[in-house]
């Protein structure tokens, strides 16, 4: 299976420069899977409810999606990006999956980060699994969380424990730690995973200023970097992996990563 990201850095507000962005970098790469950033469609540091109803779009008929939907059919791929959704009057910080004569699947982040918390409505959506297939790849098993819902292990547990084979995580990265902590989440879940970071710098319109640290990485479900992005380089990383290794829970002869879980005695 071919499988990789996307990482750049989305125009503030401006979606329609944001698809003409991911189409360049796309339209000559051959993959099955694709991840693209968080909030992809919108970029990231809102300021005011203006700027988000500016930058947000419905899902399945916004032109965002319609543009990925596009990429989807044309290659026989999946995609999976971040979008800033609007549903009713309200707004979401979601994920898409769109895949080849299905309808869109929408994830909304569960654990909000920050100032997200001034603009998003809180998630309706669980975390769920769902099967792709192609001429190249057959029921293969994927999952969504978005950014800080790495810092939760139930988020990339939940999605194992639904047979996840690959986790796909749009991120808008800040603090330092993501990147490491997902070798322990695929390792502990023996999963591959797929975080697909944005890069540069924001300010918004009252002064402040984010850092995203970059660093788009694959990991494989022995907790194996397959490939680490740079912090400030946009890039396409595409690279061959093989889903059925992460149906393989054995840690060694003796120990499962599943079978062995005691759950009577874990908190609830």
């Amino acid at each position: 299976m071919k499988a990789g990201y996307f990482q750049f850095k989305p125009a503030f507000c401006k979606p329609e420069k944001n698809i003409e962005k991911i189409n360049t970098a796309l339209k000559d790469k051959d993959f099955d899977l694709i991840v693209l950033p968080e909030l992809a469609n919108s970029g990231y540091f809102f300021s005011s409810f203006d700027e988000v109803e500016s930058a947000s779009e419905e899902i399945p008929s916004g032109k965002f999606c319609k543009a990925l939907r596009v990429i989807s059919d044309e290659k026989n791929c999946a995609v999976i990006a971040g979008i800033c959704e609007k549903a009713g009057d309200k707004y979401y910080n979601s994920s898409v999956l769109i895949m080849p004569g299905k309808d869109i699947i929408t994830y909304r982040k569960i654990h909000l980060f920050y100032e997200e918390k001034k603009w998003f409505a809180e998630s309706d959506t669980p975390f769920s699994v769902h099967s792709f297939s192609n001429k190249r790849v057959n029921d293969v098993k994927i999952g969504m969380m978005i950014c800080f819902d790495w810092i939760f292990p139930e988020s990339a547990r939940t999605l194992a424990l639904k047979g996840a084979q690959i986790i796909c995580h749009p991120s808008n990265l800040v603090l330092p730690y993501c990147q490491d902590a997902m070798v322990t989440r695929a390792l502990e879940n023996r999963v591959f995973t797929i975080t697909a970071n944005r890069t540069g710098i924001d300010t918004n319109r009252e002064g402040k200023e984010l850092s995203f640290t970059g660093m788009s990485e694959i990991v494989n479900p022995k907790g194996k970097i397959l490939h680490r992005g740079t912090i400030e380089d946009d890039e396409v990383v595409i690279l061959d992996i093989n889903p059925e290794e992460a149906l393989d829970k054995n840690v060694n002869s003796f120990n499962n990563a599943f079978t062995d879980r005691k759950e009577e005695f874990y908190f609830k």
